[in-house]
């Protein structure tokens, strides 16, 4: 069922909406009385997730943007190898 709630409710109440649409529910977000998004859950076929890297398990701190773009290069060259 969709349901409709004000922009400034949804702020305020973050962790009760988000209780709400795991449940199933569904929101028409409005701003001034006109509809600006849509909230609804995520049905099963949207939960592919691709997998991501955290450079700070690699190196305290994280990785200069240089040297993260190449393992991410690498990593994603040897995902599309490992799918053949």
């Amino acid at each position: 069922m969709t349901k409709i709630a004000g922009l400034k409710e949804l702020r305020e109440n973050t962790e009760s909406y988000i209780k709400s649409i795991q449940k199933g529910d569904s929101f028409v977000i409005v701003r001034r009385s006109k509809p600006v998004f849509k909230i609804t859950p995520i049905s099963e076929e949207d939960e592919i997730w691709e997998d991501v890297v955290d450079f700070t398990k690699i190196k305290k701190g994280g990785l200069p943007l240089k040297e993260a773009l190449v393992k991410v290069h690498s990593w994603t060259s040897s995902k599309k190898h490992s799918k053949s």
